[in-house]
C-alpha cells in the first residue's frame, strides 16, 4: 500500500517522457518533411497567390492540410512525404502563377486598388461585386491558359472597377446634395423657389461633370456641392416665405420690413444711421465702409503691437548685455539708438508707401522689417499670365513705392485659388510670378539681381477656398519689399 503512491509517480512520469518524445520526433520529422513546402507556401504568399492563383494556391494547401494530418495521426512516413512534395509543387505554380498574373493584369489591379481607397465595395457595392466577379474570371482563365480570354475579362473588370470607384467618389462628396434636392422636389420647392432650386441643381451637375472628367481633383467639385448644398437649402427657405405670401398670412410689406430687421440691428453695432427710406443701398454701402475701415484699422493696430513687441525686445536684450559689460558702453548705446532710429525710419516709409495705393488696388502691410504689397487690383485672365494694359497704372506706383526703398531686395510670389490641379496651379502661379519680375526688368528698369519670382501655386491661402470672395482674395500677386540697411 506504501508502494502504490510512487509507483503512480512513476507511472505519470513515464507517460510525461514519452509524450515529450513523441512531440520531439514530430517535431522533427515535420521540420523535414515540411521544410520545402513551407518555403513555397511563404514564397506565394508574398506574391498574394491565393488572390491571383487561386486554384493552384488551394490545391497546394488541401495538400499541406493532409500531410499535417498524417503527421498527427501518425500515418505511414511516404503518405505525410508525397503530401508534403505536392504542396510544395502546388505553391510554386502557383507563385508563378501569380508573378504573371501581377504583370499580365496589372492594369485591373490599379483600377480594383484605386476602387478600393475610394471606399467602392461599401459605397457601390453592386458595381464592386459585378468587378469582383470579372476580376475573378480573368484570374481563373490566366491561371488555365488562356491569355485571349484573361485579357477579355481584364478590360471588363477594368471598366467596372473604375466606374464603380467614381460612383464611390460621386457619393462621397454629392450624396448630401442629392439628398438635399430629393427633399426640395418633394416639397415641391421648385414651384415658390424656381430660380434658386434651378441654381443648386445646375451646380450639382457642374459638380458631378468636374468628377467625371477629373475624378482625383476633389477641390472644385467639393466647393461646387457645398455652393449647391447652400442653394437648395436657401430654396427650401425662401419657397417657405413665398408661400406664407401666397396664402396672405404674410404682406409683402411685412416681408421688407422683416428684411430691414438685422440691417437696423448691425447699424446700431456700427453706430451709423439706418436710412432705408430710397431701399438698402445705400445703408448697405456705409456699413461695408465701416467694417472695412475698421479691419484696416485692426491691421495696423497688430502691425504697429507686433513692431512694439519687436522693438521692445531689440532694447531688452542690448540692454541687459550692455549692463553686464562697463567697456564700450556708450558705442553700444549709439548704435542701438542708431538701429532704433532706422527702424522709424522704415516705419515711416512703409506710412508713405501705405498712402499711394486705394484699397482696391493693394493692401499694405508689414511683416518684420518686410513690406508687403498685395495686388488685389491686378487681374489676369483664366488660364493666363500675360499682364493686361489695364494694369499698368497700377504697377506704376507699385514702381514709386519700391522707389522708396532704395537697393531693396523685392520678390514677386505668385499665388492661385484651391481649384484645378496642384502641378497646374504651381506652374501658372510660377509664370504670373515671372510676368511681372519681367515687366520690372523692362519697364522699370530695376536690375535682376534685385529680383526673385517665385510660385506658391495654392499653398498659401489667406482666405477660405470655399467661397468666391475667399478664392478671388487667393489668387494674387504679393510684392515683398525687404529694406537694405544701407536704405535713407
Amino acid at each position: 500500500m506504501v508502494a502504490k503512491p510512487g509507483l503512480a509517480k512513476f507511472l505519470l512520469l513515464s507517460l510525461a517522457l514519452l509524450a515529450a518524445a513523441s512531440a520531439n520526433a514530430e517535431n522533427e520529422l515535420r521540420a523535414t518533411f515540411f521544410k520545402e513546402a513551407d518555403a513555397a507556401k511563404v514564397a506565394a504568399d508574398a506574391v498574394d497567390a491565393k488572390l491571383l492563383a487561386p486554384r493552384s494556391y488551394e490545391r497546394g494547401m488541401k495538400e499541406y492540410r493532409d500531410a499535417e494530418t498524417a503527421l498527427e495521426r501518425g500515418r505511414n512516413i511516404e503518405t505525410v512525404r508525397s503530401n508534403a512534395a505536392d504542396a510544395a509543387n502546388y505553391f510554386k505554380t502557383a507563385a508563378k502563377a501569380a508573378a504573371l498574373a501581377d504583370t499580365a493584369l496589372a492594369q485591373v489591379m490599379k483600377s480594383r486598388q484605386d476602387a478600393a481607397n475610394a471606399r467602392a465595395p461599401e459605397l457601390s457595392a453592386e458595381i464592386w461585386t459585378q468587378a469582383q466577379r470579372k476580376f475573378g474570371e480573368a484570374i481563373r482563365l490566366l491561371e488555365r491558359g488562356d491569355l485571349k480570354g484573361a485579357k477579355r475579362r481584364d478590360i471588363e473588370a477594368t471598366t467596372l472597377y473604375r466606374e464603380a470607384e467614381l460612383d464611390a467618389i460621386k457619393k462621397q462628396y454629392l450624396s448630401e446634395t442629392r439628398q438635399l434636392l430629393d427633399d426640395a422636389d418633394r416639397a415641391r420647392v421648385g414651384r415658390y423657389a424656381p430660380l434658386t432650386l434651378g441654381k443648386a441643381k445646375q451646380l450639382l451637375a457642374d459638380a458631378e461633370r468636374e468628377l467625371s472628367e477629373n475624378r482625383y481633383d476633389t477641390d472644385l467639385p467639393r466647393s461646387l456641392a457645398k455652393q449647391a448644398n447652400y442653394e437648395a437649402k436657401h430654396a427650401i427657405y425662401l419657397s417657405e416665405i413665398v408661400r406664407l405670401v401666397r396664402d396672405k398670412k404674410l404682406s409683402t410689406e411685412q416681408l421688407v420690413l422683416n428684411w430691414e430687421q438685422p440691417l437696423r440691428a448691425v447699424s446700431g453695432v456700427a453706430d451709423v444711421v439706418p436710412d432705408m427710406q430710397d431701399g438698402p443701398d445705400r445703408l448697405a454701402a456705409e456699413l461695408v465702409a465701416y467694417f472695412q475701415a475698421q479691419a484696416n484699422e485692426l491691421q495696423a493696430l497688430q502691425q504697429e503691437k507686433s513692431d512694439n513687441e519687436v522693438r521692445i525686445a531689440d532694447m531688452e536684450e542690448e540692454l541687459r548685455a550692455l549692463d553686464e559689460r562697463l567697456g564700450g558702453a556708450t558705442a553700444e548705446r549709439a548704435a542701438l539708438v542708431q538701429r532704433l532710429e532706422a527702424q522709424a525710419r522704415v516705419k515711416q516709409q512703409f506710412e508713405q508707401v501705405e498712402k499711394m495705393f486705394a484699397a482696391s488696388e493693394a493692401r499694405v502691410f508689414r511683416q518684420g522689417n518686410s513690406i508687403i504689397l498685395r495686388l488685389v487690383g491686378l487681374s489676369f485672365d483664366s488660364g493666363a499670365s500675360q499682364i493686361k494694359p489695364e494694369n499698368f497704372d497700377l504697377l506704376g506706383k507699385v514702381e514709386k513705392a519700391i522707389d522708396v526703398f532704395p537697393r531693396s531686395e523685392i520678390t514677386i510670389e505668385g499665388h492661385t485659388d484651391s481649384h484645378g490641379g496642384d502641378d497646374s496651379n504651381q506652374k501658372l502661379s510660377q509664370e504670373r510670378a515671372e510676368s511681372v519680375q519681367q515687366y520690372m526688368i523692362n519697364a522699370m528698369r530695376i536690375p535682376t539681381y534685385r529680383l526673385i519670382g517665385t510660385g506658391f501655386g495654392e499653398t498659401r491661402p489667406v482666405a477660405s477656398n470655399e467661397t468666391e470672395s475667399g478664392r478671388a482674395r487667393n489668387r494674387r500677386i504679393d510684392i515683398v519689399i525687404k529694406p537694405s540697411n544701407e536704405n535713407n
